[in-house]
């Protein structure tokens, strides 16, 4: 079974009008991107590439991302319920609540107690931050600016797959201390 490691970037949000809180069925996904250990590529996949998704979702036995228990699975299962088949296969759509999931925001939160920014996280254990906010990809997406919407999801995803394998080989990070000013090391239990 392959390993994807995926991030999403949404029309919207719940903060906008019509939405409201954690209405996952209100959000509209701009793009999906996923790095398979499997096929050893990166694909970025926009709304309407939903089918061709979840073929790479329904071969995957693990699903890596950052804060997506909370967030990308619920919205990305909304989409796959909706499909229900993978037309190129026939096989059902599949059902990521139902995947072994490595949540890298959840595992930093059991082990430490906080709650951590991905390029603060990235900048302690790889030296680099995100290029952009968070924020922006929704405007990217109302601007018709979708190459760099993809090369934000894109530049997410490399950071969530380096930190996965920081996870995975090392079992631990740094993360910032507050007292200090440095960086104190969260250890967690060694992954199979």
């Amino acid at each position: 079974m392959d390993t994807l490691v995926f991030d999403i970037e949404t029309q919207n949000f719940f903060t906008d009008p019509g939405v409201g809180r954690d209405n996952f069925d209100a959000l509209k996904i701009s793009v999906v991107g996923v790095y398979s250990y499997k096929r050893e590529a990166y694909g970025m996949f926009g709304e309407d590439e939903m089918p061709e998704l979840a073929e790479w979702f329904a071969a995957a036995g693990r699903i890596v991302g950052f804060s997506i228990n909370r967030y990308d699975v619920p919205v990305l299962n909304q989409y796959f319920r909706r499909l229900k088949i993978i037309p190129a296969t026939g096989a059902p759509a599949p059902d990521l609540w139902l995947k072994e999931r490595i949540d890298l925001l959840e595992e930093v939160e059991l082990a430490s107690g906080r709650r951590i920014s991905l390029s603060r996280l990235a900048e302690c254990n790889l030296g680099i931050k995100k290029e952009r906010h968070g924020s922006e990809a929704i405007a990217l997406y109302r601007e018709g600016r979708m190459d760099e919407l993809k090369a934000y999801c894109r530049n997410d995803v490399e950071l969530t797959k380096a930190l996965y394998e920081i996870w995975r080989e090392r079992h631990y990070f740094l993360l910032p201390d507050a007292a200090t000013g440095g960086t104190v090391k969260v250890e967690f239990a060694k992954q199979a």
